[in-house]
């Protein structure tokens, strides 16, 4: 009966995430505690893949395969989150929620939706009772999931070692791969999620295809929302002043990694046209003359960088 009711296992995953983050919602808003949050998001993602191929019980191998990738990326994200908040304190992000009951429900609310929506493609195919031969297609998403994988992983890593040496208190972190784009861990997320996609595509039928709403939804998200302009707006406040970090914002991608010797020659509208680079991210920026006016009364560009 339960096969018949939901057949693609999309209201089942909607009430356990519904589930899921009311409960952590319930300990944020109770006990002022909000370590949790980004543990309570990943961990929803291996929730989700994990139950919906064990009850559908068919144990085909691309549904291994992508439960596998969705486990290994939430499990390590997760953990490496809580790690993270737990050295580093309070989560910033909610400083203006923590006494704001209807603002911090809209919050979890807005998680629980990008958990089930972002896993769409690997809760279809968990779902699917058809097992084609594996395809060139699922090579190919496979190849994108483990690329972004590594990007993600690695550049998660190279700014939390950037972050712990005091030699770099005050510094914004431009080692590794954030030499080539200002936020290479979304990169590596956008790309491996779309790769479970790509290599869902085998099996999906007619309205299924609307699975891709998932990745689209985390590459709106990120770009447009609670993503890379919170980050760029924070670091325009902390560094906006700094020749070095306009230099570096100026030459270094927002997202598509790229050497910063081509990216800084290219012109405006290609960045904006092609490689993301939105004038929504640069809404904080300070002015050049602001620049001229502070460096011109007798600071030095290192005295300005770790202001």
């Amino acid at each position: 009966m339960g096969t018949v009711i939901d057949s693609h296992f999309l209201a089942l995953t909607a009430i356990i995430t519904i589930v899921y983050q009311l409960l952590f919602f319930i300990i944020t808003a109770l006990f002022k505690f909000d370590k949790v949050t980004d543990f309570a998001g990943s961990t929803n993602f291996v929730i989700v893949a994990v139950l919906t191929l064990v009850l559908k019980g068919s144990w085909h191998f691309r549904q291994i395969i992508l439960t596998l990738f969705v486990v290994l990326w939430g499990l390590r994200l997760a953990f490496f989150l809580l790690l993270r908040i737990l050295q580093w304190g309070e989560d910033r992000r909610f400083d203006e929620m923590r006494n704001n009951l209807g603002r911090l429900a809209v919050f979890w609310i807005f998680q629980a939706v990008w958990v089930w929506a972002v896993s769409l493609p690997v809760t279809v195919v968990n779902a699917s009772d058809r097992n084609p031969f594996l395809k060139a297609v699922d090579l190919i998403g496979w190849l994108m999931w483990a690329v972004g994988f590594m990007v993600e992983a690695t550049a998660d890593q190279q700014k939390l070692t950037f972050k712990k040496s005091t030699e770099n208190r005050g510094k914004w972190c431009n080692a590794g791969l954030w030499k080539y784009t200002r936020h290479p861990n979304y990169f590596g997320e956008i790309l491996l999620w779309w790769g479970i996609f790509v290599a869902s595509t085998p099996i999906l039928k007619k309205a299924e295809w609307l699975v891709i709403f998932g990745p689209i939804f985390l590459t709106l998200l990120l770009l447009f929302i609670s993503g890379i302009p919170l980050l760029e707006e924070s670091a325009d406040k902390k560094f906006g002043n700094v020749d070095g970090y306009r230099l570096y914002k100026q030459r270094t991608s927002p997202l598509i990694p790229l050497p910063p010797e081509i990216y800084g020659k290219l012109p405006a509208w290609f960045k904006s046209a092609f490689l993301f680079e939105f004038p929504l991210y640069s809404r904080n920026f300070p002015p050049e003359e602001q620049i001229w006016c502070r460096t011109s009364s007798g600071k030095s560009s290192d005295t300005l960088k770790t202001e």
